[in-house]
């Protein structure tokens, strides 16, 4: 039986004619890996992904080597891609000014904040409360953008969270827009341990909208904990996102929320969007043999039905 390498093309109304496919790979992608990778590793990894065709990015992040062990040589790797592998589309993650000052110091021009919509997560992941945290990154914010760079913010569990369960839908609004009134470029609704649906997904973006947060400005994340996140991705795109989070291989996992599983694999969302007649720009056949390589490298299978299909017809 031979397995078919591209879909066929069958078009739904309502979706956007392109999407812009959000890497996460090297960065929500590796955080929560056990196996220490080499840096070498992680920049023939994003090279990989930029040949594929993976316009934007996300490279890694400026924490302390002790909160996330995995993405401590930041600045090795940056070194390393040297120029041509920085610029507006490969963003790096900041936490506070500290952060940002290492990311400046190396020529990013673009960053990303990750803040809560719960105060459980917020103190778990920054020691602080909402409040305390957007207090932290309203100096992020406004340097970044003084600088010439732009800017994401992230905000988790926005679905749900392991500590307090579900989260009512007006305090994600209300962080939301706490952030974006920082001056920030973009927002990223993450559902952090996947628990989100797609009524969900849609009553979210309809408040966002109604509080003045269109679906222009809003891109979304979710993790495939429940096996949710390509029916909630549809969700949005039907409710006009235009850019979608995603990790090649479907990698991925928090390391302060043990829930969160892997990221929507980007060869998934790249062979949906190919059955929809979606332009993305990514070559899948590549993507398909940089998940491989990397499964190798960290020695399991990838957790991609796409990659294991199609890796397995080869």
């Amino acid at each position: 039986m031979t397995t078919p390498s591209l879909p066929m093309t069958e078009p739904l109304p309502g979706l956007p004619d392109r999407v812009t496919i959000y890497e996460v790979g090297p960065r929500d992608g590796l955080q929560n890996e056990s196996t220490p990778l080499p840096v070498e590793v992680k920049v023939d990894f994003v090279r990989r992904l930029l040949a594929a065709g993976l316009e934007t990015v996300e490279l890694t992040s400026f924490v302390p080597r002790s909160w996330v062990p995995q993405l401590g040589d930041a600045e090795e790797l940056l070194e390393l891609l040297g120029p041509a592998g920085l610029g507006q589309h490969r963003p790096v993650l900041v936490p506070n000014e500290r952060g940002l000052d290492r990311a400046l110091e190396r020529g990013v021009t673009s960053v990303a904040i990750f803040g809560s919509a719960t105060e459980t997560f917020a103190r778990k992941n920054l020691n602080r409360s909402v409040a305390e945290s957007v207090e932290m990154f309203a100096p992020v914010v406004r340097r970044s953008l003084d600088s010439g760079a732009w800017v994401r913010a992230y905000v988790s569990m926005c679905f749900g969270d392991p500590w307090e369960g579900p989260v009512p839908v007006d305090r994600v609004v209300d962080v939301c827009l706490r952030l974006m009134d920082l001056g920030c470029d973009q927002l990223s609704l993450g559902d952090t341990i996947g628990v989100g649906t797609p009524g969900h997904v849609v009553r979210l973006l309809d408040a966002l909208d109604d509080a003045g947060i269109g679906p222009e400005q809003t891109a979304v994340h979710f993790h495939d904990t429940y096996g949710q996140a390509l029916a909630n991705t549809m969700a949005a795109l039907g409710r006009g996102v235009r850019t979608v989070d995603a990790s090649t291989g479907g990698l991925g996992g928090c390391p302060y929320a043990r829930s969160a599983t892997g990221n929507l694999a980007t060869e998934d969302l790249v062979w949906a969007l190919d059955g929809l007649g979606i332009t993305h720009g990514v070559d899948l056949e590549a993507l398909v043999r940089t998940s491989t390589w990397m499964a190798g490298q960290l020695g399991r299978p990838a957790p991609s039905r796409v990659v294991r299909a199609l890796a397995g017809s080869g």
